[in-house]
């Protein structure tokens, strides 16, 4: 997964399926103003906590924006190339909680079931999906809205390895964390993650660590 090599950033000039830049022009208090923002997909994301083993299922996955933006400016060439030997990949591995955009007609109970087959290998009921969450990412670039769901699984409902969809690109690590772990990874100044989870794992330890939790999933 860290292996990442012949980096190259280039200006994004063809359509991308996934991100579209824009400008936009409004009058605020009788100012005009200007502000350059992305238009994406919204998301799900799923806080997998597994109770026979009392586990939470997290994932790991190499996010260029994030190694990017890890190389400093002097480490940026002027041809786009980014030179592995000194920034290696694994400055833009992250830990983030199984999640995925919202590209179906389908509800997100289901978007967040599909994703949590695809990159964790469990096929969970949707009667275990419970919302935990609206709210908007990125909201000075993209303000993209995600919903976050919660939902117990067991070692029945592991049935493949999981790691994304191979034909999509994604290269994803399957992790769970005990509650001990979680609490130091908490404790730490800084972690490779993005807000969500920080949010996922302290929403986890204040209602559903095991100490709280009464039920178990079917």
């Amino acid at each position: 997964m860290e292996a990442v090599e012949d980096v190259k950033v280039e200006a994004l000039t063809a359509a991308s399926q996934f991100v579209k830049p824009l400008r936009m022009h409004y009058r605020q208090d009788k100012k005009d103003k200007i502000w350059d923002l992305v238009s994406l997909h919204d998301s799900v994301s799923v806080i997998l906590f597994n109770t026979d083993r009392q586990v939470l299922v997290l994932v790991r996955q190499f996010r260029p924006a994030v190694y990017y933006n890890s190389v400093p400016e002097e480490g940026r060439q002027a041809s786009g190339h980014v030179d592995t030997s000194k920034y290696p990949g694994c400055s833009g591995i992250t830990l983030e909680l199984c999640a995925g955009i919202v590209d179906k007609k389908v509800s997100l109970e289901e978007m967040a079931q599909l994703e949590a087959l695809e990159e964790c290998g469990y096929d969970v009921p949707l009667k275990n999906f419970e919302h935990v969450k609206t709210f908007r990412s990125g909201v000075g670039v993209s303000g993209d809205r995600q919903t976050m769901f919660y939902a117990e699984v067991t070692d029945k409902m592991k049935v493949t390895e999981g790691g994304g969809l191979e034909a999509e690109g994604e290269l994803i690590e399957v992790v769970e964390m005990g509650l001990q772990e979680v609490k130091e990874l908490m404790a730490k100044p800084e972690i490779t993650a993005p807000v969500g989870l920080l949010f996922a794992l302290t929403w986890f330890l204040q209602h559903k660590a095991p100490s709280n939790t009464t039920t178990t999933a079917t």
